[in-house]
């Protein structure tokens, strides 16, 4: 008989009190940006993002990609999660969520990943840190917006532009 998963048990903190080089974390180690479209919770990795304050709220900046099944889940809930986990010991688990389709299978499960929820937005909760968010913004970065040449040619030659998404922080977990 199979073990039942035990979920972890997570600790608000502030964002003041959040610690972590977002360079590196990002950057780095990566992370997994959760949604859900009606009963379906998707995943994926995502290297490229920050963190600051507009609009009088400490908010993220994630960049999903058009054609991403997860776009579709940003879409439909306006909330989303950052998962971070320790990239050394997790990294079989991130090729795998950049390399599959959530529209073709649970890439969670595959992953032999666990989502959990709080406050309705879903999380992976193999993950040290967790930063739950309610979308503010979004807008598709288009080739009239870059001031730099060659930009858009070279990470969009096909078309398929990530869309920015600013996400209100409305928790951070750490385990």
């Amino acid at each position: 008989m199979a073990k039942e998963y035990e979920y972890h048990v997570f600790q608000p903190i502030t964002t003041a009190q959040y610690q972590e080089s977002f360079y590196k974390a990002i950057g780095q180690n990566w992370a997994l940006i959760t949604s859900r479209k009606d009963d379906r919770i998707n995943a994926m990795t995502a290297s490229w993002g920050g963190i600051g304050v507009i609009w009088d709220k400490d908010v993220v900046f994630a960049f999903v990609r058009k054609s991403r099944f997860t776009r579709e889940c940003l879409d439909a809930t306006g909330a989303f999660s950052l998962s971070f986990l320790d990239h050394s010991t997790y990294a079989r688990e991130y090729k795998f969520m950049g390399s599959v389709s959530g529209r073709d299978e649970d890439k969670i499960a595959g992953a032999r990943l666990h989502a959990a929820t709080q406050l309705g937005i879903p999380f992976i909760d193999e993950a040290a840190t967790v930063i739950l968010c309610n979308t503010m913004f979004r807008q598709e970065l288009k080739p009239d917006g870059f001031t730099v040449q060659g930009l858009d040619k070279k990470f969009y030659p096909d078309g398929d532009n990530h869309i920015l998404y600013v996400g209100e922080v409305v928790k951070i977990m750490a385990r």
